[in-house]
């Protein structure tokens, strides 16, 4: 771990929460968020989320699959995210997901009109902008577990629902 945890605290509430109160309850309660009140389709949800983690290299954000109404998407998917370009197994809005995701990390400024007329094509406005601020919360936190090395030991409060983790 690249942070040093106080002797008998937990890692994740040390440094999401005691560290820096001002800002990480606020940061957890927005990455919470992302979850409880997304209304998303799981697959794109998950090819977005996954393609972030895989990309940020967050141990805990790849072996994590959402859950909904007691639904998670096959073991499999995590695999067809990272072969977004060639894999039959996506639908075109879980590709665009997976596709958006990886574009969001390394070239955001590459998203050209040539990407929107498709994106547009599958995604109305609010889902465009629920879809990019789930991004922006997968890339920093999940960085910010990978970069301090929280992600090896990384897990939800026991407060999250299912809906929520």
């Amino acid at each position: 771990m690249n942070i040093d945890i106080p002797e008998g605290q937990d890692a994740i509430e040390y440094v999401w929460g005691s560290l820096v109160p001002g800002i990480g309850p606020a940061a957890a309660n927005f990455s919470l968020a992302v979850y409880a009140h997304s209304t998303l389709g799981l697959r794109e949800f998950e090819a977005a989320r996954l393609r972030i983690a895989q990309l940020n290299g967050c141990l805990f954000c790849q072996d994590w699959r959402t859950e909904r109404d007691g639904a998670k998407v096959e073991e499999e998917f995590a695999e067809a995210v990272e072969q977004w370009r060639t894999t039959d197994r996506l639908d075109d809005r879980a590709r665009l997901a997976a596709e958006y995701a990886e574009r969001y990390v390394l070239d955001h400024h590459g998203l050209d009109d040539e990407f929107w007329t498709r994106f547009q094509a599958h995604y109305d406005q609010r889902e465009a902008v629920e879809l990019t601020m789930s991004l922006g919360a997968w890339l920093a936190f999940g960085r910010l577990n990978r970069v301090f090395g929280l992600d090896a030991i990384c897990a939800l409060p026991s407060h999250a629902t299912t809906q929520t983790s």
